[in-house]
């Protein structure tokens, strides 16, 4: 699918500059970073992934790590 955008200069130079440091397409450079960001604001998916690594550890968590996460995201914003 082909689509067209509109960049600043200094934005359209900086991807263009990584293309050629990377060997890689303007193309590829604007489909990895917007495959990167639908993958960082997809809320599921960033809870999928962080299951996946949790799972593969499977080692038992400690009290003191439980009460240490509890209370860290209780002082954040959601």
């Amino acid at each position: 699918m082909k689509t067209a955008i509109s960049l600043s200069d200094e934005l359209f130079a900086q991807a263009d500059y990584l293309a050629r440091q990377s060997n890689k397409s303007r193309s590829q450079i604007f489909r990895d970073a917007l495959r990167e960001y639908l993958f960082r604001h997809a809320p599921d998916k960033v809870t999928e992934s962080m299951n996946s690594v949790v799972d593969t550890i499977d080692q038992p968590i400690d009290d003191f790590v439980k009460i240490t996460a509890r209370r860290t995201l209780e002082r954040n914003e959601w």
